[in-house]
């Protein structure tokens, strides 16, 4: 199941070269909107995790977090590649996880934080927490979409089995 790297790698070129273009034509912390009100481009840099967790860990965080992306892409990669060719759903969430992952340690390792430059404002959600949403980049949504896919794929087998 090797094969499906294709899609991790596709995943990382299409993050880097969003992030590379977000550098070059957008300035931090300057919305530019796109469908107003609820989609701006806007430049941020995220030295922590997911939602910002460990931002304020004092630089620490940068090396636990690329070591920690390292690891799990290889534990992903070595699952994926042992997969049965039937599990195609698996392979396709674990290479999008595999491929966001990647994206966002290259950012890490390089700059010392992840590019953010993705911003929604979900107006049917009255939480200040989440208008705007944090702002996120593509390495971000293959991971969210392929741990969704994920659990999916998971449930489904295991209700099956049962």
């Amino acid at each position: 199941m090797a094969r499906w790297l294709w899609l991790s790698a596709l995943v990382l070129v299409i993050d880097q070269a969003t992030k590379v273009a977000a550098l070059l034509w957008l300035e931090p912390h300057v919305p530019l909107p796109v469908l107003a009100p609820v989609f701006n481009l806007t430049l941020l840099f995220n030295e922590g995790a997911a939602f910002s967790f460990l931002a304020d860990a004092g630089g620490l965080q940068r090396w636990g977090l690329a070591a920690f992306a390292l690891a799990m892409s290889a534990a992903l990669g070595v699952w994926l590649v042992r997969l049965p060719r039937t599990e195609r759903r698996l392979a396709v969430a674990l290479a999008l996880v595999i491929g966001g992952a990647l994206g966002n340690l290259i950012d890490r390792v390089l700059y010392g934080h992840v590019v953010d430059f993705i911003q929604v404002y979900l107006p049917f959600i009255p939480l200040r927490l989440f208008n705007p949403w944090p702002a996120f980049n593509i390495a971000d949504s293959a991971i969210s979409i392929g741990v969704a896919f994920l659990l999916v794929t998971t449930l489904r087998e295991g209700r099956s089995r049962a």
